[in-house]
């Protein structure tokens, strides 16, 4: 089949490469100059099924909204939030303990798939993309660690590797941590990953290439009309990108243009905030929310980095809902969720606190006068999980709503659809995951 995918994010592209390898013909239209250009581009790079199931507990909303009035808060909700109260209702309605719980198990369900198929991807591909192994969650109090209890009664229910351990066993796993930063203990999840989503996303486009997938970067999809073949409007965008980090963007090629009415015989939308437009004319309102999150990412200090001054894979400070991750050479620091904030500028209180935590624990790891700041926007679902499969339009499937966790779910929500297009059984269960969620 003739398919189009509408998005070039991890998302994407990782959709672009399942389809292309059962054989479709595939062509990608992505708006942006350059592959992973938004919310892929430089997030904090956890890849953690049991990250997922530890923290969609009941709580969670309460502690963002004790939070709202600190200095460095892990929420931070703009004044634009008020147009958005259906969407925040929904989302506290979620955290009901019986809700979270079903919601839970499928994230965990999608993560443990996508996990595996990852790393079957990384082995018979043979890529490297500065991934590291294991990740440390930091409690710097008592009462963090008691706030915690719900997520570690969630690993033992998931049986999903884990040990809690004391300040002393923290530092055994990362030795650099500083001694002057307050540990009252520390959950390990050795199953974890952190790794460069945008590097894996250039190395998966190189292999999407060679299996004859054709990528449309500078191109706006303007809609989609139903029929038999599906009609998708394209047209080319002259103007230079408008992301925060556009200056810094490769500007990936493309070999043709595209104008006018494109025919497919599928469409998979991975389009993120631009999702709602796309599927609003075919009868599927998307109750999706956008929220920013900020990365910084350094060189490490010292040329010799066999000298524990920097993390050697991933912590996560669960106080500040900061993680800090090891990513070749680099270091990368990222954080902070926002939710009604229109403005596109980075926000000097967020990174105010990536700053402080980053100083906290490893001090003398990063050369932050030359880091390079970062603000992205993920769309995301007020219940979690994202959807997959089929809209209720003939030839039309999504593959959106990851939130935070696109690279955590992307490679696993990738083969779904991919099945789904091809008119096969997934290899787990999507109950929950599908559109008849929204009804």
């Amino acid at each position: 089949m003739r398919v189009a995918v509408i998005g070039a994010g991890i998302v994407g592209v990782t959709t672009a490469f399942e389809l292309a390898e059962d054989g479709h013909e595939v062509t990608v239209y992505e708006r942006h100059g350059s592959l992973a250009a938004e919310g892929s581009f430089a997030n904090g790079g956890s890849v953690a099924p049991g990250y997922l199931a530890a923290w969609s507990v009941p709580g969670t909303p309460g502690k963002a909204l004790l939070q709202m009035t600190a200095l460095h808060a892990a929420w931070r909700f703009g004044l634009a939030t008020v147009l958005q109260t259906r969407w925040v209702w929904r989302r506290w309605r979620a955290c009901r303990p019986q809700v979270q719980q079903v919601n839970r198990l499928r994230l965990h369900r999608l993560a443990v798939f996508s996990q595996a198929h990852l790393q079957a991807l990384t082995s018979r591909l043979h890529l490297d993309y500065e991934q590291q192994q294991g990740q440390l969650v930091l409690l710097r109090s008592e009462r963090d660690l008691t706030l915690l209890r719900p997520g570690l009664e969630a690993l033992e229910e998931l049986r999903e590797p884990h040990a809690l351990l004391d300040a002393a066993g923290a530092r055994l796993i990362e030795p650099a941590l500083s001694p002057d930063a307050p540990l009252h203990a520390a959950i390990h999840l050795p199953g974890a990953q952190v790794a460069n989503c945008r590097q894996f996303a250039h190395l998966l486009k190189a292999e999407a290439q060679h299996l004859g997938v054709r990528f449309r970067f500078r191109h706006e999809v303007l809609g989609i009309t139903a029929g038999s073949p599906l009609s998708v409007r394209v047209q080319p965008r002259l103007a230079q990108d408008t992301t925060a980090l556009a200056s810094t963007l490769t500007p990936d090629s493309s070999d043709a243009l595209d104008v006018g009415p494109q025919t497919f015989d599928a469409v998979v939308v991975c389009a993120a905030m631009g999702s709602p437009a796309l599927l609003a004319p075919l009868g599927l309102k998307l109750p999706l929310a956008a929220v920013h999150g900020h990365s910084i990412t350094a060189p490490l200090r010292l040329a010799d980095t066999a000298m524990d001054t920097c993390p050697r894979s991933g912590v996560l400070d669960e106080r500040y809902r900061v993680t800090i991750s090891r990513m070749g050479n680099r270091i990368r620091v990222a954080g902070g969720a926002e939710l009604g904030h229109a403005r596109s500028q980075l926000d000097d209180n967020v990174l105010a606190t990536l700053y402080k935590v980053l100083d906290d624990w490893f001090p003398a790891a990063a050369r932050t006068a030359k880091a390079t700041q970062w603000r992205g926007t993920r769309a995301m679902l007020p219940d979690g999980p994202p959807l997959l499969g089929p809209t209720g339009m003939p030839g039309v499937f999504m593959n959106l709503g990851h939130g935070a966790h696109g690279w955590a779910l992307g490679c696993g929500s990738a083969r779904v659809v991919a099945d789904l297009v091809g008119q096969r059984q997934p290899a787990i269960d999507l109950q929950g995951l599908g559109i008849d969620r929204l009804r």
